[in-house]
């Protein structure tokens, strides 16, 4: 799971710049640099962090920095197995195998290896998958070695995720206007375009490290183009700000706060009830493997969850214009899903996932050639393409058959406001207490259900707020009155 920079060949960029106000008004992007750009929101958050933290410009994602020091720090004696640990800190892409035909890749990760058994592999019209060699198939028993591989489809065809020549452009706040609106007058007149005096055009060329730039200003700056391609000040930083303000942040999703079909999370909440705030939770490892299963979930899925929330950045504009893009400009329908509706790779959700986000479906075909687009699948081999089961790899060198998730069971943990999880210790508890100024007779225990709605919340908290568990579960939802920054 090493991750490495691309130093593939740059991309021209044309700009129209404000030269009075030195800023870039929009930019015209090709399908190169539309693929690059659309590929943000298929990266999980884990890979954000990761990339986001080793760039020149340093960021914290809300909570999220916090929390995947947290996995670095436990003791890897709290995983199921070392698996588990790297699949959250270096979590894959479902689409990954689209992803590596990006002429700008700002990370270059290897493709899973998924091996399969010789022996049944027409068996009731299913084959099982492994991550790890020599595996026993769960069929037929036998060793699990052979390889297989993903297939795309017709890599020539041009474009990763839009077809070739599907020209737009892009506003500095990563609006994405569709070329049939991108010549319009009224459009130009919006955008202060038309003087010829005041704007001048800019050609620059645009490697790895300017689009690693651009990713990481869009969650802090309504201005990444300028920031990123002008340079003029330094980019302002997401973790030193409170966006809650002390108000509830609401998921977008609906559906009511007890999800029937699933079990719910009990959460036991030490509150300051003078300051009204959490300072910290006590939790079983349910709870721990919800919002460590953040990092492995696709920036656009939550991103979808959070279109109307408040937002220091622009990043959600690429988001909305993903999803109003014509879908006459994708390669295909199913290219466009990719990126509207990001599913896990197999085997990164687990049983009692409160979230609802799936994971992809894989046929095989031609023996050993795996693809999770029907459509490119030979017509005379269609009838013999197999629904493909994977096995949990969390579980792989665990047995204990009954463990969910990443961690072992049974086992308790302190979460504090802003995602700090160790395991139970009075020291570390006194130290909270101390750090927030909390006396032991201004604090009580209450006690929570988190539901699918409970999580969506958490979730859209520890991207914005540093006080993730007290917006989750303190504060109502009439209270807040949260605008987006202007």
């Amino acid at each position: 799971m090493a991750q490495k920079v691309s130093d593939e060949e740059n991309i021209s960029l044309k700009a129209l710049v404000d030269k009075g106000r030195n800023r870039v008004i929009f930019v015209e992007a090709d399908n190169d640099f539309v693929d690059v750009l659309f590929s943000f929101l298929t990266l999980p958050m884990g890979k954000i962090v990761r990339l986001a933290r080793d760039s020149s410009t340093p960021l914290e994602i809300g909570c999220m920095n916090k929390l995947y020091k947290s996995i670095e720090k436990l003791d890897v004696q709290v995983f199921r197995s070392n698996a588990c640990r790297d699949m959250l800190l270096l979590p894959y892409s479902a689409a990954n195998c689209h992803c590596k035909n990006l002429q700008l890749k700002i990370i270059d990760d290897a493709e899973p290896t998924w091996f399969k058994c010789r022996r049944c592999r027409y068996a009731d019209d299913i084959t099982w998958l492994s991550y790890y060699a020599g595996v026993s198939c769960l069929s037929c028993s036998s060793n699990m070695h052979t390889e297989v591989h993903i297939s795309e489809g017709d890599s020539k065809v041009g474009g990763v995720f839009v077809k070739e020549g599907a020209g737009v452009i892009i506003t500095d706040d990563l609006q994405v206007i569709p070329p049939l609106c991108a010549a319009s007058i009224s459009l130009f007149t919006k955008l202060g375009a038309t003087n010829s005096n005041t704007t001048e055009e800019l050609t620059f060329s645009i490697g790895v490290e300017q689009v690693l730039n651009l990713l990481v200003c869009s969650f802090v700056s309504k201005t990444p183009f300028t920031e990123t391609l002008l340079k003029l000040n330094p980019v302002p930083k997401l973790g030193g700000v409170n966006f809650s303000q002390g108000k509830c942040i609401e998921s977008q999703m609906s559906g009511a706060s007890i999800n029937e079909e699933k079990e719910n999370v009990s959460v036991k909440l030490i509150v300051s009830k003078s300051k009204n705030v959490v300072c910290y939770a006590e939790v079983r490892e349910d709870f721990v493997n919800l919002i460590f299963s953040f990092l492995t979930l696709p920036l656009g899925f939550i991103l979808k969850q959070m279109l109307d929330s408040p937002w220091k950045g622009c990043i959600d504009q690429l988001c909305k214009g993903v999803l109003d893009f014509d879908e006459q400009f994708f390669k295909s329908i199913y290219h466009k899903e990719l990126l509207c509706n990001p599913k896990l790779i197999p085997g990164f959700s687990y049983e009692n996932n409160l979230l609802g986000i799936e994971e992809a479906e894989y046929y095989m075909f031609s023996d050993r050639k795996l693809t999770s687009d029907r459509s490119i699948i030979p017509s005379n081999q269609s009838s013999q393409a197999m629904t493909v089961e994977f096995l949990d790899p969390k579980s792989h060198g665990d047995t204990d058959t009954s463990a969910r998730g990443f961690l072992k069971e049974p086992a308790i943990f302190m979460v504090t406001d802003n995602l700090d999880v160790r395991r139970v210790s009075p020291i570390f508890q006194l130290s909270v207490l101390n750090d927030l100024k909390v006396h032991f007779t201004d604090i009580e225990d209450r006690t929570v259900h988190v539901g699918k709605n409970e999580a969506l919340r958490l979730l859209v908290a520890s991207v914005v707020s540093d006080s993730v568990l007290t917006n989750a579960f303190l504060r109502k939802p009439q209270e807040s009155s949260i605008k987006r920054e202007q």
